[in-house]
């Protein structure tokens, strides 16, 4: 109980940055976050830690978009936004060209039936590029963190956008005069095959090399020794909870979940907000994406990092495990 109370401490308690890839913690972070929420879950605890951390005043949720388009994402999206208190949050999905992966374990379903969610068909969200660009021309210069953690689908397709009645800068440029930083979770590092680049190789090649402001990468490594769920589905306290469901629906599916879903998605959150540097280093350099979708990595290049362990990874296990366990109080979360 008192290392968990410390852990719980911890997180509100780091030093100032240093450099272009840290964030600050005397103000909120402006988030936008875009993910493939389902058929994996690990997003559904990167979703838990955002709207934790923005009750503590550490973020700003400005958008959550989808980079998959099965029928419900938009709904799942606004089920986790409105459990949190925070039902008006945009949700945006692709509208055009875009995976849509199946749920084979059927916890959107489950939650769809369960949950109040306003957001009833995927018709009912917004586009997800055209909401990217009204977000970002509404906020200051080099003012909004995105995390994603799934697909690169939405961001290839900003780059390409050009003036609109949101903004008369093409989407290189607005990303460039808008954006502080990209983290994501993508990649194998220092080179390898992981899903979220090979599934939209065009569009992760498209951002990786023209995105004009700092990338910081999670990459596969990172997330994979991580695992998260078991305290929160053992926890009898906790009941009518959208997270904890997932996590007891999902981890029984499969038996490489057995001591916990693996937390690639989370660990991109926690740094896209915290202070990275207690439990990592920057490797930097460049991302390179080959036609297989497979990576590599540029150690000449420059405006980019991946991750690279520093602390014991159970210090970031215990930390995740904790923030998704959190609970929303009565009142409506800003």
């Amino acid at each position: 109980m008192a290392f968990r109370l410390f852990a719980f401490l911890l997180i509100f308690n780091f030093s100032c940055a240093t450099n272009a890839f840290a964030q600050k913690t005397n103000k909120p972070v402006n988030i936008i976050f875009d993910s493939d929420m389902g058929p994996d879950y690990d997003d559904v605890g990167a979703i838990a830690i955002l709207h934790a951390l923005a009750d503590r005043g550490e973020a700003k949720i400005l958008a959550t978009m989808a980079s998959t388009k099965y029928e419900g994402v938009a709904g799942v999206l606004n089920v986790f936004n409105t459990y949190f208190k925070r039902p008006g949050i945009p949700v945006g999905v692709p509208k055009g060209e875009a995976s849509s992966l199946h749920d084979w374990q059927h916890w959107t379903d489950s939650l769809l039936a369960k949950y109040p969610h306003k957001i009833q068909t995927n018709n009912d969200a917004e586009d997800a590029v055209k909401l990217y660009r009204e977000i970002l021309a509404s906020q200051p210069d080099h003012s909004v963190t995105i995390v994603t953690v799934g697909f690169l689908t939405n961001l290839s397709n900003l780059l390409n956008t050009g003036a609109d009645r949101y903004s008369p800068l093409a989407g290189k440029e607005l990303v460039k005069k808008k954006v502080k930083l990209l983290v994501c979770m993508a990649g194998k590092f220092p080179s390898g095959y992981e899903f979220n680049v090979m599934k939209d190789v065009a569009a992760s090649k498209n951002v990786f090399e023209n995105w004009s402001t700092q990338v910081m990468f999670s990459g596969f490594e990172i997330g994979a020794k991580i695992k998260a769920g078991l305290p929160l589905i053992h926890n009898q306290a906790i009941k009518n909870d959208p997270v904890k469901d997932v996590f007891c629906i999902a981890i029984p599916m499969a038996k490489e979940d057995s001591l916990g879903r693996k937390s690639w998605d989370e660990t991109a959150v926690l740094v896209a907000i915290k202070e990275y540097n207690q439990w990592y280093t920057l490797h930097q350099g460049r991302i390179v994406v080959n036609a297989d979708g497979s990576n590599g990595w540029d150690d000449s290049g420059t405006g980019q990092a991946y991750l690279v362990e520093k602390a014991d990874f159970k210090k970031v296990e215990d930390l995740i495990n904790l923030l998704i366990m959190y609970q929303p109080g009565n009142g409506v979360s800003k």
